[in-house]
């Protein structure tokens, strides 16, 4: 999912500048809850090693890495300061490790989920009650947003390649079953291969999380129109 480029910018900066105002407390709401479901799942798990260093909190900018957060204004994908977990804390180690690695991707979850029905909301009470309110350009835009951000964080760090969560997931599944080298393959060139996969969909303008998130906005009208 490309947000951003230069060109639209260029071409209707207004726009790019009312846009960027919708997708910015969404992005941090976003990014600040994954993190902290990392930081509380180990800190539930065993490991205070994230709470002890001030990242189990809500407070955004313990959460924000600069070169991420721009990278996911100008090309759609980024990332946060990972939550330091030291694993030998946990009480059991194989629980502990999936649970924390799959926390940021359960906050993003319930964020869709979140956003969704508040979409579903919003658009009944438009249809039924015509509140002026209701007929804001920003209100759908941060709805939009924030359904098809947290579809994107959730899918993205679902994919097993280093450093994001779906590895800690693939390695604790294929550990015995895969030979020491792919692991160390992956840790090696993780970043590499994930630049590839987000150039290639750039070449290919095929954007998996933005097409699903797309097909679920369907759906989500579908409840609308048999609610009214």
């Amino acid at each position: 999912m490309i947000l951003f480029n230069l060109q639209s910018i260029m071409n209707d900066p207004l726009r790019f500048l009312r846009e960027l105002a919708c997708l910015l407390p969404v992005m941090l709401l976003s990014l600040t809850l994954h993190e902290w479901g990392h930081a509380f799942a180990a800190h539930k798990c065993g490991d205070d090693t994230a709470k002890n260093m001030g990242r189990m909190t809500l407070n955004p900018f313990a959460h924000i890495d600069p070169i991420g957060f721009f990278m996911i204004l100008i090309a759609g994908f980024g990332w946060a300061k990972p939550v330091p977990v030291n694993s030998r804390n946990f009480r059991n180690y194989k629980k502990g490790e999936a649970i924390v690695s799959l926390a940021g991707v359960f906050m993003n979850l319930m964020l869709v989920l979140a956003f969704s029905a508040l979409y579903v909301f919003f658009q009944y009470l438009f249809y039924t009650k015509s509140y002026a309110w209701l007929d804001s350009d920003v209100l759908w835009t941060v709805l939009l947003y924030g359904i098809i951000l947290n579809v994107t964080l959730m899918l993205f760090n679902l994919l097993p390649i280093f450093p994001l969560d779906g590895y800690h997931i693939f390695e604790l599944l294929f550990a015995k079953m895969l030979p020491m080298k792919a692991f160390l393959f992956l840790r090696r060139y993780g970043m590499l291969i994930l630049i590839g996969i987000m150039l290639l969909m750039r070449v290919l303008e095929f954007f998996p999380a933005y097409e699903l998130s797309m097909w679920l906005l369907g759906k989500l009208d579908t409840i609308v129109n048999a609610l009214l």
